[in-house]
Formats: C-alpha cells, sequence, structure tokens
C-alpha cells in the first residue's frame, strides 16, 4: 500500500520534471552529434555493426593514405631512373660513335671526357634523396649514401677520376600495405636498378665432403634460408634454389665447389645469419665485412653495374681499344639499359596497380559510411518533433503544478 503524505505531490512532480529534463538533455546530445546511438546499451546489435564498420572504414582510408604516400616516393625516383637512362643512351651513342676506326687519339679523349661528366653525374643520380633526406635506391638504409665513391688515377690523364662505386645499401625493399593482407615494395635497391649484368660468385673450395655443422641461417638476397646440422652441399644448393631468391646455385663439375648466379641482373647480398658459418666454410664468403663487400679474397666474382661499363668505356676511350669499345664496352652499356628500362617499367606497372586499388577503395569507402550511417544516424525530423513535444509536456507540467500545488503559510512555519 503506497502512503499519501502532504509531500507525496510535489516529491512526484519534481520526479517527472527531472525525467523530462534528463529524456530532452538525451535527444539534444543525440541531435548534436548526429547519432542516435550514445551508449551500447542504446542498440547493441546496431553498435556491434558500427564498430566494425567503422573499424574497416579506418583500415581503408589507411590504404588510400599509404598508395598516396608511395606514388609520391615513386615518382620521384622515376624522375631519377629516367635521367639515368637518357645518360646511359648518350653514352652508348658515344660507344658506337667511339669504335670509329677515324677517330684520332685526340678526339676519342674528349670522348672520354664526356663520359667521364656523365658518369660522376649518373653517381650523383645514384645517391639521391627524398623529401625527408633518406637516400632513394639503398633499401631500407635511412642515413648515408647508396653509393660510396673512390677516386684515382688513370694512365691516360693527369685528372683524378672515379676508379670505383661500392653500394652500400642494404636488400631490404620494405612493405607497404595496400589493401587487405596485399602488400608492394616500398623501397629501391641500387645495386638492382644501376647493375648491368648477371654476377657469377665461384668458391674455389672443394666442398665435396661438406657438412653443415650446427642450425643455421644464410641470407640471400635479404631471404632467409634455414639449414639444419648434417646437411650436405647438395642440401645447401637445393635450399638456396627453393628459396624464392633470384639466385641459382650449383656445383663446379671440375673443382666441386660452390657456384652461385643471379637469375636476374643485380648484386648478390650474402651472408652467414648469427654464429653461422655456413658460406664462410664453403668460400664464398670472408672472415668480415658487409655484405656486398664480404666476399672471399679468393672467390672469383664477375658481373658488374653500370657504372663499372662506363669506367669501361672511359678508359677504352683513353686508351685507344676499340675492338673493346665496339665489343665489351658497348655490350654491358646495352644491358644497363636494359635493366634500367626494366626498372622503369616495373614501376610504371606498380603504379597502374595501385591506380586500380586506389579506385576500388574510393568506391568501397562510401558505401560502408553509408551502411554505417543507417544504423546509427538519427532522424533529424523525428528528434525535432520528439523534443517539441517534451518540451511542451514540460512546459504544461510546470504550468498545472504551478496551479495545483500554492504555497500556504504553513509550507513556510514548517
Amino acid at each position: 500500500m503506497k502512503r499519501i503524505s502532504t509531500q507525496m505531490p510535489n516529491d512526484d512532480m519534481q520526479y517527472q520534471a527531472r525525467m523530462r529534463e534528463w529524456r530532452m538533455s538525451e535527444l539534444q546530445n543525440r541531435m548534436a552529434g548526429q547519432t542516435r546511438i550514445k551508449e551500447l546499451r542504446d542498440d547493441p546489435i546496431a553498435a556491434a555493426h558500427s564498430t566494425r564498420y567503422t573499424s574497416k572504414i579506418q583500415r581503408l582510408t589507411r590504404f588510400t593514405r599509404n598508395i598516396d604516400t608511395l606514388r609520391g616516393d615513386l615518382r620521384i625516383a622515376e624522375g631519377y631512373m629516367s635521367s639515368a637512362n637518357d645518360i646511359v643512351q648518350r653514352v652508348r651513342e658515344i660507344a658506337v660513335q667511339g669504335a670509329n676506326g677515324v677517330y684520332t687519339p685526340e678526339e676519342r679523349a674528349y670522348m672520354a671526357e664526356e663520359v667521364n661528366e656523365l658518369l660522376n653525374e649518373l653517381v650523383e643520380i645514384g645517391n639521391a634523396v627524398d623529401g625527408e633526406g633518406s637516400a632513394l635506391f639503398a633499401g631500407d638504409k635511412t642515413e648515408g649514401q647508396a653509393f660510396r665513391v673512390l677516386t684515382g688515377s688513370v694512365p691516360w690523364t693527369d685528372k683524378q677520376v672515379i676508379t670505383s662505386v661500392d653500394y652500400l645499401g642494404t636488400a631490404n625493399s620494405g612493405k607497404v600495405e595496400i589493401a587487405e593482407g596485399s602488400y608492394v615494395d616500398q623501397l629501391l635497391q641500387g645495386n638492382r636498378v644501376f647493375w648491368a649484368e648477371h654476377q657469377q660468385v665461384y668458391s674455389q673450395r672443394d666442398a665435396q665432403a661438406f657438412q653443415v655443422q650446427e642450425d643455421s641461417f644464410i641470407l640471400v638476397d635479404g631471404m632467409e634460408i634455414s639449414l639444419k646440422s648434417g646437411d650436405s652441399v647438395h642440401s645447401v644448393i637445393a635450399k638456396i634454389n627453393e628459396s624464392g631468391a633470384a639466385v641459382k646455385a650449383s656445383l663446379d663439375p671440375v673443382r666441386n665447389s660452390l657456384v652461385l648466379t643471379t637469375t636476374v641482373p643485380h648484386q648478390l647480398m650474402l651472408e652467414d645469419r648469427g654464429d653461422g658459418r655456413v658460406l664462410k666454410d664453403l668460400g664464398i664468403l670472408a672472415e668480415n665485412g658487409r655484405p656486398p663487400l664480404n666476399y672471399h679474397r679468393d672467390a672469383r666474382v664477375s658481373g658488374g653495374s653500370v657504372f663499372d661499363m662506363m669506367m669501361n668505356l672511359r678508359d677504352s676511350l683513353y686508351s685507344g681499344d676499340t675492338l673493346q669499345i665496339g665489343g665489351g664496352a658497348l655490350k654491358g652499356l646495352d644491358l644497363a639499359h636494359h635493366t634500367l628500362l626494366s626498372s622503369i617499367a616495373g614501376l610504371g606497372a606498380l603504379d597502374e596497380r595501385m591506380q586500380t586499388v586506389e579506385k576500388r577503395l574510393l568506391y568501397e569507402i562510401p558505401e560502408l559510411k553509408e551502411k554505417n550511417s543507417k544504423e546509427t544516424d538519427i532522424d533529424l525530423a523525428e528528434a525535432i518533433t520528439d523534443l517539441k513535444m517534451l518540451e511542451y509536456t514540460h512546459k504544461a507540467a510546470l504550468q498545472t503544478a504551478a496551479r495545483v500545488l500554492q504555497p500556504t503559510l504553513m509550507d513556510y512555519l514548517r
């Protein structure tokens, strides 16, 4: 039984008034936030759907930003690569011209001077940096230069010229996610872009009785290959060939030594992981040094970069060796030109892929936003109507209470 007291009408009026004020406040907050779900309890199922939609939208937005950033960086790199290709084409024209026997030694020296200047410019392109100061062609090496230049003298000129160009970057390309579970290479390696010939590394050590001494790993172009204790040289060769690296391993039929040959023109990056000694014991790597400058002193290494091809042409022009100019030097430049064109074409193909993915993302994001809107958005017309009804109700209740609950002298004496 409910007990009736003189305070009950006043208490009920205040309670109902506060409840209406709370409802109006909640409705106003939802209208301000353009959502009908302020808390999970408002609509648990719709809130769950909205959480998934929002998460998906955020991921897709991040993918579009990744694509925009990567396309911008690759466009800068493509510009430098196009300039390098123009240089190689010009040097090739000089090689064709210099192979003609009608030119005097002095005229060939002028050609050699031009090749040397173009070589200097090509090195500058190889050491180009992006807007943040990171080397464009050094893999994931963010500081320093991609190539180290050594200068010296050659017999045919008294000038200091470039005599060696060494790659100081890494074999790591980095990955950028452009779609759910879809990754593309982010970085470029100078020992691929500016390479000319297939590289071969011949060990001089008989490996017929070789066995891996303990479980270990080797790195081939940044790809980790696991080896087990007791593996023979044939097992090592099989695992390298099955790794997916752009390298073919074989056994020399004469010396029974390990031979590594690239399947696409680039400089091999080889390393024993941790305390492993597999490639050292096989006579491929030296005890110390970092790739690619860690080959064993007895190992025979062949294959050169575009810088090597240009230095070879320059020296042949100085010496007047027309057979070498029209033979090995010209062939090397053709190979370097082909590698550069392949790299530029690869960037173009990658850009087309990213454009296609970006178009799909830009279509998918609005669709998901529309679905999320259907789950969470408030019907503004209905909300305004409900708010006005609450305001009228509240105002009428207060007016009625003011007439019914008239204060008396006893209210002040209590």
